[in-house]
C-alpha cells in the first residue's frame, strides 16, 4: 500500500506518501519507545500494483517497502521480531514464505500466514506488516 519509496518521519509516525495512508488515515509505521510497528505493506509502488500475478515478488517488493519504514524508524533487519502475511490464495503461502526465508533465514523472527478473502486491490495477492524492536 505504498504510493512512493520516499519517507519522512515525523515525531512517532513514519509515512510514505503511499495513497492508502491519505485515503484510510494511517501511518506506514509508528515508533514506541525502542519497537517499530510497520502497518500491512503491499506490492503498491507509485500507486500501481508491481508484479501482477506473481505472489513471490510481490512478498519481496512488500518485504523491502516495509523494511524501509523500519529503517525510518531506526532500526535493522536484525532487529525484526514479527511479521505477519495476508494472503488470498492458499499456493501463495509458499511463495511468500520463500521470500520471508531468503530475507530473514538468519533472524528467525515469530510469524504468522493467514488467507483472507481479498485485499483492497484485486491485483494485490499479498500484505507483509512487521514488528521491529531493539533488544
Amino acid at each position: 500500500m505504498m504510493g512512493s519509496t520516499s519517507m519522512e518521519s515525523t515525531g512517532m509516525r513514519v509515512f510514505s506518501g503511499g495513497i492508502w495512508e491519505e485515503k484510510y488515515g494511517y501511518s506506514r509505521a509508528v515508533v514506541v519507545g525502542e519497537r517499530v510497528i510497520v502497518s500491512g505493506c503491499t506490492a503498491t509502488v507509485a500507486g500501481e500494483v508491481r508484479h501482477p500475478g506473481d505472489a513471490y515478488r510481490q512478498s519481496l517488493t512488500a518485504i523491502d517497502i516495509a523494511l524501509e519504514a523500519v529503517a525510518k524508524g531506526g532500526l535493522t533487519v536484525e532487529d525484526v521480531v514479527m511479521v505477519r502475511y495476508y494472503v488470498v490464495d492458499q499456493h501463495h503461502f509458499d511463495l511468500a514464505g520463500k521470500a520471508i526465508a531468503e530475507v530473514f533465514g538468519e533472524v528467525r523472527p515469530a510469524c504468522t500466514g493467514v488467507r483472507v478473502a481479498g485485499l483492497v486491490d484485486p491485483k494485490m495477492l499479498i500484505e507483509i506488516e512487521i514488528e521491529a524492536m531493539r533488544a
